[in-house]
């Protein structure tokens, strides 16, 4: 299959300049915004090709930096901002609704798709944009970081956590009992964390995909 084009897009956020790589299937079904987690970036190769098997079942990416080329090196050596939810949360609620007004885009039904921390993030804009927002999937999420949030949460939301991430599989379960929407929480086998066994991240490619063309269409 031919690679799809990818568009660079930039992301004003007061004076944080964000940015981002936009991929737009032919009759795009919906658009996935990815969240990424703990000291990662758009660059990261798990979401990249995660990204590519939502592209081949037809759902629009965006995949963009929380943090800017400037935060990103500081952040590697504090670890504060990856945790300062409300800042990301803001970040991502500010490109959501660029996106919301971009002509090309207006159409398509959002999804946000959150890994670690950027998964509390997405809940946490899930709740404050539910016209926005029909769906969220988390991989491996620190979902309990967005408490004051969950139940207010609107989206259908995916909880997916490997079988073996033993103490995050914890924190999902008792999240998932405070969401008052469309949920579910799925444990991936033979998974760990960050889903680097053979075959499972597919399996939440997979998994995550369903769910937002059941939810996005």
């Amino acid at each position: 299959m031919t690679p799809l084009p990818v568009t660079p897009m930039r992301f004003t956020l007061g004076k944080a300049r964000l940015h981002g790589e936009l991929c737009l299937p032919p009759a795009a079904t919906g658009l996935v915004v990815f969240v990424h987690g703990s000291g990662s970036s758009r660059h990261s190769p798990r979401n990249r090709s995660v990204a590519h098997c939502f592209n081949e079942m037809g759902l629009a990416t965006l995949l963009f930096d929380l943090l800017t080329k400037h935060e990103q090196p500081i952040d590697e050596i504090t670890r504060q901002l990856r945790f300062d939810i409300p800042l990301l949360s803001q970040r991502l609620s500010g490109v959501v609704d660029q996106l919301s007004s971009d002509a090309r885009l207006h159409e398509l039904r959002i999804g946000l798709f959150g890994s670690s921390t950027g998964a509390a993030a997405a809940l946490t804009t899930a709740a404050s944009r539910p016209a926005d927002i029909a769906a969220v999937v988390s991989r491996g999420g620190r979902v309990d970081l967005a408490d004051l949030s969950l139940a207010r949460v609107k989206a259908a939301s995916l909880f997916l956590v490997g079988s073996g991430d033993l103490e995050v599989l914890e924190l999902n379960r008792a999240a998932a009992a405070r969401l008052q929407c469309v949920h579910q929480l799925v444990m991936v086998p033979g998974a760990t964390h960050l889903f680097e066994e053979h075959g499972t991240l597919e399996e939440v490619a997979r998994l995550a995909g369903d769910w937002f063309l059941r939810h996005l269409c």
